[in-house]
This record gives C-alpha cells, sequence and structure tokens, in this order.
C-alpha cells in the first residue's frame, strides 16, 4: 500500500488522490442490486490523459487491479471496486473540447454529462440523441462503457451509433487511437466499435469523437391507453409494420402505472392495462399521430390521447420519466432488468413475465422501450427479508431466461458488469466466450482492468 500510494504521488498531484477510507467506501459500488463490491486501496480522480497513463504505468509495475468509473449510475455492477483496488474515477476529465457544426462532430473527455453535451450543442442547432435514464447525472465515458441507450433509440439508435473515434489508454499507460472524425471511413478492424460496450475491461477511454445530428422538430406526443399489456404490444407490431418512425415509442404495464398514480397523481385510470407513448419529431407530427392513433384503435385502443402542443406533450411523458422512481416506492429495494426481445416477441415477454410475478409472489412493474423491445421488468422486494430477497434473485434470472427463450438478448443497454456473468456465458455460447476471453487477453495481459467484470 505504502508503495503504491508513494509511486501513485509521484506522478499525480495531491487533490487527485483519495485515501480516507470514510471517502473510498463511497466509490466502491454503482447503483446495481445483489452485486457484491469490494474495498479500493486508493480513489484517483485524474484531470489529464498524462495522470491516467501514470495510473496505468504504476498498476502494471505493481500488478494492482483498477476498475475506472462514471457517475456510478449503473445498473449491472460494472463499476464496483475490488479489495485493492485503484478506482479511477474520471467525473474530473469533464470538458467540451469541440463541437463542429460542419463536421457535425463533438469532441468531449470521458467525464462529460450527458445532459451537458446535449445542452451545449443544441445551443448550436446539433443534437445528440442518446438519452439514458440518467442522463442528468451519467457520463459520456460511464455511456460509451455500458453502450447504453434511452427513451429515443426506436429511431435514432443507441450510443455505439454515434462514437466515431476514441483516444484510449492502454492497460500498459500506451495511448492508443481508434476511429476518425470523418462521415466515412473502413480502414483496419473496427477497434472503436469494440471499446463500445467493453465495460472498462479492454482500456481507459480519455477522449472520443462524437456524432451529432441536426436538431429536429419539437415533439408531439399520443397517449393510448389500453384493456391488455397483449393488445399495447399488438398496436406496437401495428405501428412499426407500417413503417412508421416514432423518435418514442414506450410502454408502461399496470403495475407500473398505478406506482405513477400513488406518487404523483398523474389522473391515469386504474383499470388501465397498459399505456402506451408515441412522439413523432417530423415536420407534420401531429399527422404522424393520427395515423398512428387509428392503428392503436384498430388494436383495442380504449382511449387515445394526442398532444396538441409541446407542453401537453412534456406531461404526458413525465409519467414515463416517473416509472423507476415511482416503483422503487413500493419496497426497500429493487432489481432492474433489462431484457430485449424481438419486438414480435413482446406480448409474450410481458405476459411471461407477469406470470413470474405470480408464481413468486412478487410486485414486478414493466416500463418498455417498445418500439425496439427493451423491456425493463423492475423486481421489487424487501432486502431485510431473506426469503423475499431469494426469490427476488429467482424471479431476475427466470425473466432473463425468458428473454432467451423468445430469442432475445439478457441486455439491451445496462451491460453485464458482475450481475449477469453467468448469463453471458449462456447467451454466447462456448465458441463466442473462448474468443471474448482471447480479446480480453490481447488488451489487458495481467487481467488489471475491471477484473471480474463480464467474464
Amino acid at each position: 500500500m505504502d508503495d503504491l500510494l508513494a509511486q501513485l504521488r509521484a506522478g499525480l498531484p495531491a487533490e487527485a488522490l483519495i485515501t480516507d477510507p470514510d471517502v473510498t467506501v463511497s466509490y466502491a459500488n454503482d447503483m446495481a442490486s445483489f452485486c457484491e463490491a469490494g474495498t479500493p486501496s486508493v480513489v484517483v480522480l485524474p484531470r489529464t490523459v498524462e495522470h491516467v497513463q501514470h495510473v496505468m504505468r504504476t498498476a502494471t509495475a505493481l500488478r494492482v487491479p483498477v476498475v475506472p468509473q462514471g457517475a456510478r449510475t449503473g445498473l449491472s455492477g460494472a463499476a464496483n471496486a475490488s479489495d485493492g483496488c485503484i478506482v479511477l474515477s474520471l467525473t474530473k476529465m469533464d470538458r467540451i473540447l469541440e463541437i463542429n457544426p460542419v463536421d457535425r462532430i463533438a469532441v468531449v473527455e470521458p467525464g462529460v454529462i450527458n445532459a451537458a453535451l446535449s445542452r451545449a450543442v443544441g445551443e448550436q442547432g446539433l443534437y445528440y440523441p442518446p438519452d439514458p435514464s440518467s442522463w442528468e447525472m451519467c457520463t459520456i465515458g460511464g455511456n460509451i462503457g455500458t453502450a447504453s441507450g434511452g427513451l429515443c433509440c426506436v429511431k435514432y439508435g443507441v450510443t455505439a451509433e454515434y462514437v466515431l473515434g476514441l483516444d484510449v489508454v492502454l492497460a500498459d499507460g500506451r495511448l492508443l487511437t481508434t476511429g476518425r472524425r470523418t462521415a466515412k471511413g473502413v480502414a483496419g478492424y473496427d477497434l472503436t466499435r469494440l471499446f463500445v460496450g467493453s465495460e472498462g475491461s479492454l482500456g481507459i477511454v480519455v477522449k472520443a469523437v462524437l456524432a451529432l445530428r441536426p436538431q429536429p422538430p419539437q415533439q408531439l406526443v399520443l397517449a393510448a391507453e389500453f384493456a391488455s399489456a397483449a393488445a399495447a404490444c399488438d398496436a406496437v407490431c401495428r405501428i412499426m409494420e407500417r413503417g412508421h418512425t416514432p423518435s418514442l415509442l414506450e410502454l408502461m404495464d399496470r403495475t407500473t402505472i398505478r406506482a405513477v398514480n400513488a406518487m404523483a397523481n398523474m389522473g391515469l385510470p386504474d383499470t388501465t392495462e397498459a399505456l402506451l407513448l408515441a412522439a413523432f419529431d417530423t415536420p407534420d407530427p401531429a399527422a404522424d399521430l393520427a395515423a398512428v392513433g387509428e392503428l392503436c384503435t384498430a388494436a383495442g385502443a380504449t382511449e387515445v390521447v394526442p398532444a396538441e402542443d409541446a407542453a401537453e406533450s412534456e406531461l404526458l411523458l413525465q409519467a414515463r420519466r416517473l416509472s423507476l422512481t415511482a416503483l422503487e416506492t413500493i419496497k426497500s429495494a429493487t432489481m432492474i432488468d433489462d431484457v430485449c426481445v424481438p419486438r414480435s416477441r413482446l406480448a409474450e415477454m410481458l405476459d411471461g413475465t407477469a406470470a413470474i410475478a405470480g408464481k413468486y409472489d412478487l410486485t414486478i412493474g414493466v416500463c418498455a422501450h417498445a418500439g425496439d423491445g427493451n423491456t425493463h421488468p423492475v423486481v421489487c422486494f424487501d432486502q431485510a427479508d431473506p426469503d423475499e430477497s431469494r426469490r427476488a434473485r429467482e424471479s431476475f434470472d427466470e425473466i432473463m431466461a425468458l428473454g432467451l427463450e423468445l430469442g432475445g438478448t439478457i441486455t439491451g443497454e445496462h451491460g453485464v458488469g458482475t450481475l449477469k456473468k453467468e448469463w453471458l456465458s449462456r447467451e454466447l455460447g462456448p465458441v463466442g466466450l473462448e474468443l471474448q476471453r482471447g480479446i480480453k487477453r490481447t488488451f489487458d495481459p495481467l487481467g488489471l482492468l475491471n477484473p471480474g467484470k463480464l467474464f
């Protein structure tokens, strides 16, 4: 420990090091349940690329594991500390280095907050689409590490679609530049995409070149109420089958609706079994909403309410934004799953989740990015009750198994971390797992980067 601190201090300012155990413990974990966290030896808050390089050279020389972190808003344990590690918190590297309206790119450090970037590019008539629910807190580096998504993915895609190039500090301290600043580029293997979603296990992202889009028109929102989740999912299939491109297509089940009503008095009917929210940011969103409203009615919607302006749209979206917070009020703890299935199997996923809730006698609410099949079943449980905690974990596993059975994936945007390690091997299969472990060894032969995550 003394040797580690002495070598770190040789290349870092004093304010970059935190050694007080009462403080370092606060960096031990992210927001995931059922994920063990170790005790870090030290927390480092670098401000420059050179600081990060010094940390990695020191870690390599002394064989000390390094756990990179952003804002720790993740839900898979990917940012959890391991015993004796260096926690490398990148939140102080928070500069927007460039916004280029001609090339439509932004160049940022990893600690930039998602919402701060969105607002900065918006001032220049540009748009950075990825918008995780935690966008007011989460960092771009964390978004890249977990390949995060958000409400707009149905039209605009996830973080991976917007990362053009990266500067990455490797395990031995070397600096690697990947990708490009140009609109096109296919030179060599796509190492940029390899780092996106790697959860800090291959290198430390210290700079990112991000693609931007022109600012779209203000979106309008429609809310449709259904007497069953199956009918709402049928509407989703009809909307997508007809070729519509909503900027948002979200679903809330009965449990979620009731939780939001109880917390915020939103006035949603308690008889509603599913609420579907659709939005368009097209030149004529009212016409698009009218067409989608007809499809919802044909699928069995009991009521369709289109917003007339941005203020009404915001009121309709407020219920969706409150979903997770409202579900957290039901019990002392939650496990938020992240299973993505083909849209055509979405109804089976929701019905199956409801059956699992009944089997384990648990409250499980589902909110979903319905347009891309990404469901978020939220298991509510009392963490002080060992039996209920056991049932919560078993139900979580059954939900993931259901997703795989339906041709889906164990995570659409939250990542694997430690929470889903066992399930990753099931999804990848032995050949896929062998190759991915080989990639890990190539970039991190000593296994120092975020050990114990993914595999």
